[in-house]
């Protein structure tokens, strides 16, 4: 007798949780799952808040996520697909669902006639259980940056994310061990906005169990460990014209870059503070963005400039794109997406002038003194005060965001990093 097939439906919350359910392929036929809305009045710690549009005082009703299932995909467990939902109620889009929120941000660049193209690269470390039980860093006495290979790796951790990544048709662009040890970048190819973002949800998810179904434990924390660097997101992005050309490359300028790319870097150093509230969303964050870690700490940009939070890749014609480096994986990716082009959106309906690209140092030298707010608590507050970026992502969505994060704020207070890494790292 066959077992029939089980149905993984996942959505990404305000804390980039992977919810779901599995369900029978036969429950899934019907397109559409049932989920509490208190998913959206939490934080980590299960703390229930008041949060607008998550109806704590109306009796927590449910939200639909809503699918097809056409739509799902190979799963790295047997006998599962998934399947990725949007999030409804009351047959309207749920305001704090960020994938609709990103398919919402990508729909308005295609009205200007223009599609997006995102890649994302993911950083990581690895721990392993030391002699009492705690997680330790992953011991790989032989690694360096850009190393590969068993010295980098003794267990396989990464060839077994390769393989699997593989078998489920994830595209993966690069793996290879980062700066500091035990650290990772894993990078996946270049896609259409929303299928590169779906993907990296879902490949993050699988890099993170299947890593514990070996006893490790794959931390997207921002910083971990004290004494290391930091690990981001990455977002890298594009715009292509009806034609299918990429808009940011223009030939006749000396520097290779369209006025449309000029203008989306404008506003990505425009709104700078107040995107660090979404893109860095926990207090650990603010241990990574530091003015000498080359970490989308400064609002500036550059020509090939990690030191730059945009940074213009040296590549052109189809290759030309803008790197934005401030978000970590705390963040959901598609808010992370839909960040990043919204401000890089209104760097175009604003008009705004595009600041001198950066040739300081940026360690001893910057050409700015504007930089990503000093801790979590500013960066909220700059984001409120952000009144443009949050009206263009929505003011619920931004009000939700906020009073969960003002929660996690209050149980953070006064904590040490060993506090934030027990707090953080089971989730991100």
């Amino acid at each position: 007798m066959s077992v029939e097939e089980r149905i993984r439906v996942l959505f990404a919350d305000q804390l980039n949780l992977a919810r779901g359910k599995y369900v029978p392929r036969s429950y899934a036929e019907r397109g559409n799952v049932k989920f509490c809305l208190g998913a959206y009045a939490v934080t980590y710690c299960r703390k229930l808040i008041d949060a607008p549009g998550a109806k704590m005082l109306e009796g927590l009703p449910d939200l639909e996520a809503v699918f097809d299932l056409a739509d799902a995909v190979q799963s790295w467990e047997d006998n599962c697909k998934i399947v990725i939902a949007d999030l409804e109620f009351e047959g309207e889009p749920l305001p704090m669902c960020g994938r609709s929120l990103l398919k919402r941000t990508l729909a308005a660049w295609q009205k200007r006639g223009y599609t997006a193209k995102i890649g994302i690269e993911l950083e990581a470390f690895v721990f392993q259980r030391g002699e009492n039980g705690a997680w330790v860093p992953y011991d790989t006495p032989g690694a360096y940056v850009y190393g590969t290979g068993p010295a980098t790796d003794p267990a396989g951790l990464m060839d077994d994310i390769w393989k699997e990544a593989m078998r489920c048709g994830f595209k993966i662009e690069s793996m290879n061990s980062e700066y500091d040890s035990p650290q990772f970048e894993l990078t996946l190819k270049y896609d259409d906005a929303l299928k590169a973002i779906d993907d990296v949800f879902l490949f993050k998810l699988m890099a993170r169990e299947l890593a514990f179904r070996k006893g490790f434990l794959l931390c997207f924390m921002p910083k971990p460990l004290e004494e290391a660097g930091g690990s981001g997101l990455h977002v890298n992005f594009s715009l292509w014209d009806k034609d299918g050309n990429n808009a940011f490359a223009d030939t006749s300028e000396a520097d290779g870059l369209s006025s449309l790319a000029k203008q989306c870097v404008a506003g990505l150093v425009e709104h700078h503070e107040g995107m660090a509230g979404l893109l860095a969303p926990t207090t650990n964050s603010y241990r990574r963005l530091t003015a000498d870690s080359l970490a989308g700490y400064w609002a500036s940009w550059g020509y090939d400039h990690r030191g730059a939070t945009t940074r213009v890749s040296n590549e052109r014609g189809k290759g030309t794109r803008l790197e934005h480096r401030q978000s970590d994986c705390a963040v959901s990716p598609y808010v992370a997406a839909a960040t990043v082009l919204q401000a890089a959106l209104l760097g175009v309906t604003e008009g705004y002038d595009i600041p001198q690209p950066e040739t300081g140092d940026s360690f001893e030298t910057v050409s700015t003194d504007r930089h990503t707010p000093p801790d979590l608590a500013s960066a909220l507050k700059a984001l409120k005060a952000d009144t443009k970026l949050v009206a263009a992502l929505g003011e619920t969505f931004v009000a939700n965001f906020l009073a969960i994060k003002e929660a996690e704020l209050e149980e953070a207070e006064g904590k040490s990093s060993e506090w934030e890494f027990n707090y953080y790292s089971p989730f991100i």
